[in-house]
């Protein structure tokens, strides 16, 4: 099979914001308690925290991580997980019926946020709570002194405040599992007045607004338009949430949801777009798609209602897992003009990259290598590659084609990347690669992950499913060839 791309210095599609490659820690099974946080642990600080976790997160590069929640937000009063941890309530959660401790709260995630080179996407409970709430975890978290709040972070030995700039302004409002969930008009007024105040509060701060839970919702569309017709001035980006499975083993089938995703940023682009036509705006609403994972291995799981931190979606991913895990990070950067930050669901042990055994090891998990690999080398702008490929039909889709390839361009430190996955089962693919306007520029490494059996995993002790180094591929003044094998992840970097 042949393949050939295009690039050139002019087929930018938008400067890379570094929050793309950002990720997502809920109170939810093992993710906080026993995967970021584990007192006791051998590898544990002083402050608790996983030092083996931590320098997995440092691999991964994550410059943002959304925090507590996801559902567990929609019933948090966040006062119970400050100040005295002795003093602190233990509370039923009744988003996923377990038991929270609140042992770990604001105050420890940013702490833990500084040890990872992270910074905090904090959100705000409007589901059970309201505006008056959450400008108050604003002033706690943000102000510097002088007031009700602050001072009482600063009571709690947080000298300095946490200045936090992107907030969500709750979370998946429109989903019959959420507590306290809205009509999209409702959720757009108490989304409007939360916003408002919040950002009267601290003035530099960014809020996103909550999308449809997904494309799948019958609210989907209809929900985005009415919410942001009321919220629009007063709000940054709106969200988007999804998640994948291959649940007919159609690995084809699977790896071509790609498209679906292409299509869904498409129609909440236009929709934002429609709204601001609407208001004759000159404000452009950008996308944070803080939600989006494979999810399908744990679904059935059992677990013990009222338990602390069982463990819950659990996913054990394969390397098939991990082919779309790259295409969906391809996918976003195709429109960083627009989705600006993403947050792969979640970090640790729920549906993760990083897997624990509590009080034991860690591994990194298929999907943590294409996320590594794109947020470490992904970075500057995204060039849109004019692509000549074969294409296939299957179940769902027709006209898939067989390469997804994105480039990326570092001008700062003269590097590019490119990459591809090669979703055929059976087929090498010899790609040429035009680099146009790139003189000078060598292949300098050439990463792969391939000749794996779709469903290989990796666990503790047996990290199967891995990167390797290849020869550097041949290059003849800007042409460029390389062979990329069947169902293959592949970075090819590039320096001037």
């Amino acid at each position: 099979m042949k393949a050939k791309i295009t690039l050139a210095k002019e087929f930018r599609i938008g400067d890379i914001d570094k929050r793309i490659y950002g990720s997502f820690v809920e109170h939810l099974g093992r993710a906080v308690y026993g995967g970021i946080f584990e007192p006791g642990h051998p590898t544990a600080d002083e402050n608790g925290f996983r030092r083996d976790v931590i320098d997995l997160v440092k691999k991964l590069n994550v410059p943002i991580v959304r925090y507590p929640g996801g559902n567990f937000v929609s019933g948090y009063n966040w006062e119970d997980g400050v100040g005295p941890v002795e003093q602190r309530p233990r509370r039923l959660d009744l988003a996923w019926f377990t038991t929270e401790p609140n042992t770990f709260g604001t105050n420890e995630f940013m702490k833990w946020c500084k040890e990872a080179n992270a910074e905090c996407m904090m959100a705000v409970n409007l589901g059970t709570r309201g505006a008056d709430e959450a400008r108050n975890l604003v002033e706690y978290c943000n102000h510097p002194s002088g007031t009700y709040w602050s001072d009482l972070r600063r009571s709690h030995g947080v000298e300095n405040p946490h200045n936090i700039k992107l907030w969500c302004l709750g979370n998946e409002m429109d989903g019959p599992w959420q507590m306290g969930g809205k009509t999209a008009v409702e959720y757009g007024r108490a989304a409007l007045e939360a916003s408002k105040l919040m950002k009267w509060t601290s003035p530099d701060i960014e809020t996103v607004l909550c999308g449809s839970s997904s494309r799948n919702m019958s609210t989907f569309g209809k929900w985005e338009a009415e919410s942001l017709e009321i919220a629009y001035d007063n709000i940054d980006y709106v969200s988007l949430h999804q998640y994948y499975g291959n649940h007919d083993d159609n690995i084809q089938n699977f790896l071509a949801r790609s498209l679906e995703v292409d299509d869904f940023i498409y129609s909440i682009i236009c929709t934002c777009d429609y709204v601001k036509a609407r208001k004759r705006s000159k404000k452009t609403i950008n996308l944070s798609f803080d939600e989006w994972n494979v999810w399908y291995h744990s679904n059935n799981a059992k677990y013990d209602k009222w338990s602390e931190a069982p463990a819950l979606l659990e996913d054990i991913y394969n390397f098939e897992d991990a082919l779309l895990v790259g295409s969906l990070l391809i996918t976003f950067l195709r429109h960083c003009d627009r989705v600006k930050i993403a947050c792969i669901a979640q970090l640790v042990n729920v549906i993760a990259p990083i897997f624990t055994q509590t009080g034991g090891g860690v591994f990194e998990q298929t999907t943590f290598f294409p996320f590594m690999h794109m947020s470490n080398y992904g970075r500057g702008c995204a060039l849109l590659p004019l692509v000549d490929c074969p294409k296939y039909d299957c179940k769902d889709f027709t006209d898939v084609p067989y390469l997804e390839t994105i480039a990326t361009y570092d001008e700062e430190n003269d590097e590019m990347a490119i990459f591809c996955v090669n979703k055929s089962v059976d087929e090498s693919m010899v790609l040429d690669v035009n680099l146009m306007d790139f003189n000078g520029y060598k292949p300098c490494e050439f990463i792969s992950m391939d000749g794996y059996d779709k469903k290989d995993e990796n666990f503790f002790d047996n990290v199967k499913v891995k990167p390797h180094n290849n020869p550097v591929p041949a290059i003849d003044g800007t042409q460029l060839t390389v062979e990329l094998k069947p169902l293959s992840w592949n970075v090819i970097r590039l320096k001037k």
